[in-house]
């Protein structure tokens, strides 16, 4: 018997209106992720209170399972790596 297999990772967006930062990063995932079967969710850090506290002007940022895993800028070999990585 194989052991189970994971749920995929869960892809957290952190993002706020005007950014061109976050534009780049969420076309990136689109790609790539979507390219997948994956996917993520954008959230407004200006939204969330407790977020906008923990990362402050620092968008965007990228979450894996709740874990930032990128911050501000983000390529598609880092992004590859991300992915790679196991949990």
């Amino acid at each position: 018997m194989s052991p189970p297999v994971p749920p995929p990772a869960r892809f957290e967006l952190l993002t706020r209106a005007g950014c061109h930062l976050c534009d780049d990063m969420a076309r990136l995932l689109d790609d790539v992720l979507l390219g997948r079967g994956l996917a993520y969710a954008a959230v407004d850090v200006d939204g969330d209170a407790e977020l906008r506290a923990r990362f402050g002007d620092t968008v965007p940022v990228l979450l894996r399972d709740g874990v930032p895993v990128a911050k501000v800028r983000l390529d598609r070999t880092r992004l590859e790596r991300i992915l790679h990585r196991k949990r």
